[in-house]
């Protein structure tokens, strides 16, 4: 495990300590499970704008969709409830 000094705005300390002491968890347990989470949803995001920006450049393409898997694909989520985007 590696240190990192982190300063951090007062209010942030501040809330940061009260959360601590209400919960009994130390604060850098807190801190690092908020990066932790951070990281997570970053590395999501990244991964859906990449799989995004792929699609956008290989459609029209011979690599893009067979339209019968699409149309497959749409039709799973309409009845499992899921939005399409």
């Amino acid at each position: 495990m590696k240190n990192f000094h982190l300063p951090l705005a007062d209010d942030t300390y501040r809330h940061l300590r009260s959360i601590s002491e209400t919960t009994k968890v130390p604060a850098t347990s807190l801190a690092r499970e908020a990066i932790d989470l951070w990281l997570a949803d970053w590395t999501r995001r990244e991964r859906h704008r990449a799989i995004s920006n792929y699609a956008s450049e290989m459609a029209t393409t011979e690599f893009d969709l067979d339209p019968d898997l699409e149309a497959a694909g749409v039709e799973h989520l309409l009845h499992t409830n899921r939005e399409v985007k």
